[in-house]
């Protein structure tokens, strides 16, 4: 090492340890930050006391609400805990006397994940259900209570808690021909015992959202706690982080959904505002997808003159069939109930809901399996969006042909202040022959909407449930060729074939694509596309990192899409004539020239911006001259 070496590594040590020395904060500094330390720690404590004493203090509510419901109640304190159903073709509910609400729910003729017949949404503690009234003296908890059923069928029940002295509470449920059932509850001779503020009930709803498909992480992603605002449009808490909301407005309903079922609870009277709504994630290995718990008031009337009444849904996530069922509530409220059926942001749930939808529901009636229905959305897609494609690729062809008049004309503009007149040159050139260099984008402007409106339609597709196609078992979930037990950081624990084929197609199709773009471009711009395909070629390796946990059914229409789009491309590629397009454009150019006026389009207004640029440009550099001569003077 010599002296000049050993130099500069002082040198460096120095700097280095006069700028510490120089960012070192003095005593005043430190005593300051040892207080703003002390005072966060103090604080952090008191909210950890405050968050205790609050869950004590609730703690305490629940004891004095079920030893009030035990002083009140004491008829129906004890008793055995009986199971009621209720039950029809598509749905089955069972009920317990201990509480009086639903403990299972089992949708039919839908197949689980373990090949059952039958889908169980919950069952035993997954849910709970808890009413609360406040009396005068006395508060009410009906999951203390036992009920006696009486007026019992495989559509009806109603249940009763005796409170002694002919005061009771009653609630009815009447099960409907498909998913919804009736829920009504009143107090009977109970008046006095609650005070005349009491207009509302408490309702405290809790589930534990049972994981139905194969695939947790992508189903996690579309399990959500949703609700509808009243008069308002619907929401849902985050789907990927723990979340406690209150709502401030009044709510019609509110929804534990996961990705293909869901149970929602619809009030007649709203929910009042300030609901609490909480929805926590849960890990791959509890074999739950999400904690839901809802904070909700409702109508109450204490004279028992007036049920409230409460309307349940426990079904299958499906658009159309969400609509028939919302015309079987007898509340007359627009509820929306097919928003559950996430359709994307406004522009692509219209294209969705007027497009997608009811083309889907026509192959699928025609009896098509659901592979073949993708392939032919596809290509009804591709049929519809081909003029602007065509369109797309001869104005990058034209581009292409003309390639040699542009090196020509700017062959001696390379210098990097040549990029202005460089680009002038050459929209001049365009607008000559009648060529514009922007309509190239707009058939990517007309298919990205379709491909995000896909990307939010399929995987909430139920209609894809269960459905096989070639080597796919199930086109809802992914497709694994292989599989491992540990999971791997970005993979997870398969490699999924569809999303394979996906990333290969993107590879190609941007082959082919950035071969394109580069075949008409010159100079820097040529230069600069090279450096810029190696970055679209890491694209499709993003994309399976993405989508390797997608459903099948949705990396497989991407894959057959841009499969039909590389094949369009060639096509087009290889029926196009440079020579008789050239022959055109030079036809073309002629006719501009004998007249001018018609010289117009997207690159004659560009030209036309660009020599004002230059203009302007040429007067600062002479106001500038004149400023630097008069100076020198």
């Amino acid at each position: 090492m010599d002296r000049n070496t050993i130099t500069g590594f002082v040198l460096i040590a120095l700097v280095l340890i006069g700028f510490s020395w120089f960012n070192s904060p003095s005593e005043e500094e430190l005593k300051a930050q040892q207080e703003e330390i002390a005072k966060a720690e103090a604080e952090q404590k008191k909210a950890v006391e405050l968050k205790k004493k609050e869950e004590a203090k609730k703690t305490s509510d629940l004891a004095l609400a079920r030893e009030d419901s035990t002083a009140l109640f004491h008829n129906a304190l004890s008793g055995q805990a009986n199971d009621i159903v209720l039950k029809n073709e598509k749905l089955e509910l069972t009920l317990s006397t201990k509480g009086g609400t639903v403990t299972k729910a089992v949708v039919k003729n839908f197949k689980d994940r373990d090949g059952n017949a039958d889908v169980t949404i919950f069952e035993g503690k997954d849910q709970q259900l808890d009413f609360k009234l406040e009396g005068k003296e006395n508060n009410i908890a009906t999951s203390d209570l036992y009920f006696t059923p009486s007026e019992q069928s495989d559509s009806t029940v109603t249940f009763t808690a005796d409170a002694g002295d002919g005061r009771s509470i009653e609630m009815r449920y009447v099960l409907g021909p498909d998913y919804l059932a009736h829920f009504s509850m009143k107090a009977v001779g109970m008046e006095g015992l609650f005070s005349t503020k009491t207009h509302s009930m408490g309702i405290s709803w809790r589930e534990n959202c049972k994981q139905q498909e194969k695939g947790h992480a992508f189903e996690g992603r579309y399990a959500t706690l949703t609700y509808k605002e009243k008069n308002e449009d619907t929401d849902y808490l985050s789907e990927t982080q723990e979340k406690t909301e209150t709502i401030e407005e009044a709510l019609d309903w509110v929804a534990f959904k996961n990705q293909f079922f869901s149970v929602m609870m619809i009030a007649k009277t709203d929910f009042a505002p300030n609901s609490l709504l909480t929805s926590i994630p849960q890990e791959k290995s509890t074999g739950y997808l999400k904690k839901y718990n809802a904070e909700l008031e409702t109508f109450f009337d204490p004279k028992g003159n007036t049920a409230t009444e409460l309307e349940f849904f426990y079904g299958p996530n499906d658009f159309h069939l969400l609509q028939e069922v919302e015309k079987e509530s007898t509340f007359g409220k627009d509820l929306k109930m097919e928003r559950l059926v996430y359709l994307g942001w406004p522009l692509f749930r219209y294209i969705n809901r007027w497009f997608t939808i009811y083309v889907f529901d026509w192959l699928t009636k025609l009896g098509f399996n659901m592979g073949i229905v993708l392939i032919l959305i596809t290509l009804l897609l591709k049929a519809i969006t081909y003029p602007l494609v065509k369109k797309s690729y001869m104005s990058s062809a034209k581009m292409r042909v003309l390639r040699p008049k542009i090196e020509e004309a700017t062959k001696n503009l390379d210098k990097p202040e040549d990029q202005m007149q460089r680009s002038q040159a050459q929209m001049k050139l365009y607008s000559e022959y009648g060529v514009s260099p922007m309509s190239g984008c707009l058939p990517m402007l007309i298919q990205m909407p379709i491909w995000i409106a896909m990307f939010n339609f399929v995987p909430n597709a139920i209609q894809l449930r269960g459905e096989s196609f070639l080597w796919i078992n199930d086109l809802s979930t992914y497709d694994p060729i292989i599989e491992w037990n540990k999971s791997l950081w970005g993979i997870g624990d398969h490699l999924s074939l569809t999303c394979i084929l996906f990333c290969v197609a993107n590879l190609l199709y941007s082959f082919m694509t950035m071969r394109q773009q580069r075949d008409q471009m010159v100079g820097q711009q040529a230069e600069q596309m090279k450096m810029m395909q190696w970055m679209m070629m890491l694209m499709p390796l993003m994309f399976f990192f993405i989508f390797n946990d997608y459903s099948a059914g949705l990396n497989f229409y991407y894959f057959v899409s841009l499969f039909f789009s590389a094949a369009i491309m060639f096509l087009l590629r290889k029926t196009t004539n440079d020579e008789k397009l050239l022959a055109i454009l030079e036809a073309k150019k002629k006719e501009n020239k004998s007249n001018p006026k018609k010289q117009s389009g997207l690159a004659a207004r560009l030209a036309k911006m660009q020599e004002q640029q230059m203009e302007m440009q040429r007067k600062r550099e002479e106001l500038e001259r004149k400023r630097r001569n008069l100076n020198n003077r």
